[in-house]
């Protein structure tokens, strides 16, 4: 027992000393030279069911971190920065992501209008979808994006559990992202110099196909993988240990994918995760993660995906077919299951009757979390052209710092559930409308496409990590 204790101790003092040794290296500097944040998004509460978004720091933040930094006496760490040996290159990177803050906070102020060119290739984004749609594009730095962002992947590693993830399935997003970013030649560089963010390319689904035995069921199989595979990079590389991971990511659609990150503290404490399961009980934090959306991709084609029926025809109110496990479900499936024309929930659908129809003939289409916070669904019902009606605990929604999920969906909490229907017919005919157009408009953000092309979903998460990266000062 006296021996627990003591390795619990020693994991402790470790990792409080990670977390306030990366707070004085990375979070001084952004709280001495980096301009506030003025676009600040809000919690979205409904009952008992939250959907947050990311807030980036502002000069409220700041003068919090400095406070809680002063209170732990820091001095020390700040005399450490300041004696770093000289980087070159470091200093280069960060003077432009400097210059990068600066314009977007001038652009957030000068926010004048933006008119469209005609054509596909220079969609401007403009509508309710977006909280702001000037700052997105001009402001809130998607152009300088474009223009500026690098990304380094380590080379380091050994298909099939590196640099490979599975292109089919709910967790296709996966091995999509890895497949594009390999062979991408606008944001990648080989050198690691230029780069503003390093990629670390193990697939967690991947290790757990592999290597996880499903009668043993010993989770540490990651952690050997994970945590060798920083180990080899910090020790071969200086970029992991310059900033202790913070200007480092990894992306992961298995519903371990945080799992695979508590194994390094500073991995877990201080780099980007983009995740699916983007649930702030279990510890995502939308300031430094970044929420992925879950696409399911059965076949493993991308095209032929989008498209439903006309409003004259969707004759269903609201659609739901899926297995009974998690926490929501049992409640949505006690109280709808087969029991209503208008709102049609299934377990297993009866034979003859096609899941992808049904989502095109309905209104609405019912979004629920299942084990985990984020489903499939919710990108299949955009898809669908159906408006899709979440229904989630602590859930952070993808790309929820630029996309106002109010506007194209319909937030119900599981209290709620009983009165699904009154909730739904409640709705006037043209709100419903305007939440169906803005369906149609929002597709382009979830779609994959291949090659990628601007503004769809490899883009936006791309985007994400853009936004958190200039959060960090390094």
């Amino acid at each position: 027992m006296r021996q627990f204790h003591a390795r619990n101790l020693y994991v402790l003092l470790f990792v409080g000393a990670s977390v306030a040794l990366v707070s004085a290296l990375v979070l001084t500097k952004a709280l001495k030279g980096s301009s506030p944040w003025t676009w600040t998004t809000t919690s979205v509460k409904t009952s008992s069911s939250t959907f947050s978004s990311p807030r980036f720091f502002n000069h409220t933040d700041a003068n919090r971190q400095k406070e809680f930094m002063d209170a732990g006496n820091v001095s020390n760490k700040k005399k450490s920065v300041r004696e770093r040996p000289r980087d070159a290159e470091l200093e280069r990177v960060e003077a432009g992501l400097a210059r990068a803050r600066a314009l977007i906070i001038a652009g957030t102020i000068n926010q004048s209008s933006i008119s469209a060119p005609l054509g596909e290739e220079y969609y401007v984004p403009q509508g309710d979808i977006y909280r702001n749609a000037i700052a997105f594009h001009r402001a809130m730095s998607y152009l300088i994006m474009e223009k500026l962002f690098k990304i380094f992947i380590y080379k380091e590693g050994e298909v099939p559990l590196f640099h490979n993830g599975p292109c089919k399935s709910i967790y296709s997003i996966e091995g999509v992202f890895f497949s594009l970013m390999e062979r991408d030649t606008h944001f990648r560089t080989l050198d690691p110099d230029q780069a503003h963010i390093y990629f670390l390319p193990f697939s967690v689904v991947m290790i757990i196909h592999h290597l996880f035995d499903p009668i043993v069921r010993d989770k540490d199989v990651m952690k050997h993988v994970v945590a060798d595979y920083v180990k080899v990079i910090s020790q071969k590389y200086r970029y992991w240990n310059r900033s202790l991971g913070a200007d480092h990511f990894m992306l992961s659609c298995h519903d371990w994918g945080p799992r695979a990150t508590w194994y390094v503290p500073q991995l877990y404490y201080n780099s980007i995760r983009a995740l699916c399961n983007a649930n702030t009980s279990e510890h995502f934090n939308p300031r430094k993660d970044a929420s992925i959306p879950e696409i399911n991709l059965i076949t493993g084609e991308t095209t032929g995906l989008t498209g439903g029926l006309p409003l004259s025809k969707r004759t269903i109110l609201a659609f739901f077919a899926g297995r009974l496990h998690g926490r929501i479900r049992p409640a949505l499936l006690h109280h709808w299951k087969e029991k209503d024309e208008l709102v049609q929930v299934y377990e297993t659908l009866p034979e003859g009757l096609s899941y992808p129809d049904l989502m095109k003939k309905s209104k609405y289409c019912i979004c629920p979390s299942g084990h985990e916070v984020a489903s499939p669904r919710i990108v299949e019902a955009i898809y669908a052209e159906c408006v899709p009606v979440l229904i989630s605990q602590h859930y952070v929604l993808p790309f929820s710092d630029v996309l106002d999920w109010g506007s194209f969906s319909v937030q119900v909490s599981v209290d709620e559930i009983p009165n699904l229907k009154k909730i739904l017919l409640g709705i006037p005919q043209d709100r419903y409308i305007r939440m169906q157009e803005r369906v149609k408009q929002v597709q382009r953000h979830f779609v994959v496409n291949n090659p990628p092309k601007r503004f769809d979903v490899f883009h936006m998460i791309i985007h994400s990590i853009w936004l958190r990266r200039l959060n960090v000062a390094v």
